[in-house]
């Protein structure tokens, strides 16, 4: 398996401190054909308590850009941002 950061920011608010970091992963190659796996995109957000705590992403800039949604809606800037479909 394969890791890919995209970006991490932290936050720190009166409950505690939140991490949000970005990053893709994949399998070195596939098992059939031996071909490389696509990339599955994630933000994956800790220390928010009733919230929705990961996002899907499409691709390297739909992840770049959710991620930087995400650190907005969670600033209060923005809205809760929707995940992107795969595919």
């Amino acid at each position: 398996m394969t890791f890919y950061p995209v970006a991490d920011d932290v936050l720190f608010a009166p409950g505690g401190r939140v991490v949000i970091r970005t990053y893709g992963v994949a399998t070195a190659v596939g098992s059939t054909d031996g071909r490389p796996r696509p990339v599955a995109y994630r933000t994956w957000v800790t220390g928010v308590r009733d919230q929705p705590r990961y996002w899907h992403w499409g691709h390297f800039e739909d992840a770049r850009t959710g991620h930087r949604e995400v650190l907005e809606w969670l600033t209060g800037r923005g809205p809760r941002p929707q995940q992107v479909a795969t595919g």
